[in-house]
């Protein structure tokens, strides 16, 4: 019987230790981080996080993640990812998530996330991707517009380039005519001297 009561203090130690580690480097960590227990409560965030949703750490603390800032992190796909997915794979990469919240308005935000099984607890990156995506849209739109002027533009050095061509053939065709008629004047000259004498 000790020796059950020395492996859950043990274990407890050792928890609050990794949690200790984790809450450290998720401090330092220049994107928003939060912690989960099993049961999807937020044991920790980080400053950045809070500050990016514009929430408090007592807004934040030990509520469930879903009932965060009056609901509005209930999202159908942030559930699909810790939910099924995570259970099932333990690490996700760069999920994409777009939602409206209600204090900072639509946001992308790019979900990592880490079960981390021997502590029971599931540690959460949100990167705003909001101004990428914005600029990915804006880079397209430009370059769409850029392709639709570079179009117009060829087009019109074709034309362009069509009328120098019909212009170039008919001054060649003059010059020839010139050069045709001026052949045609010496030969009828050659004539007139040679009638003449």
């Amino acid at each position: 019987m000790k020796k059950k009561t020395i492996n859950k203090v043990g274990l407890k130690r050792s928890r609050a230790l990794a949690l200790h580690y984790m809450k450290t480097l998720v401090d330092v960590a220049r994107e928003s981080f939060v912690i989960l227990d099993p049961g999807l409560r937020v044991i920790s965030a980080n400053q950045v996080f809070y500050d990016n949703f514009q929430v408090t750490k007592k807004e934040t603390e030990l509520e469930y993640l879903y009932e965060l800032g009056n609901g509005q992190w209930n999202i159908p796909e942030l559930k699909q990812l810790l939910e099924n997915i995570l259970p099932e794979k333990k690490d996700v990469r760069d999920y994409e998530v777009k939602h409206d919240f209600e204090t900072i308005g639509e946001k992308t935000i790019l979900l990592n996330a880490r079960q981390i099984d021997s502590e029971q607890l599931i540690i959460l990156a949100l990167e705003d991707i909001s101004d990428r995506k914005e600029l990915e849209v804006k880079l397209a739109d430009y370059t769409k517009r850029l392709e639709v002027k570079v179009a117009e533009r060829t087009a019109k050095l074709k034309d362009q380039i069509r009328e120098l061509e019909t212009l170039n053939k008919s001054m060649v065709g003059r010059e020839l005519k010139m050069v045709e008629l001026k052949n045609e004047i010496e030969k009828l000259k050659e004539r007139s001297r040679n009638s003449g004498h």
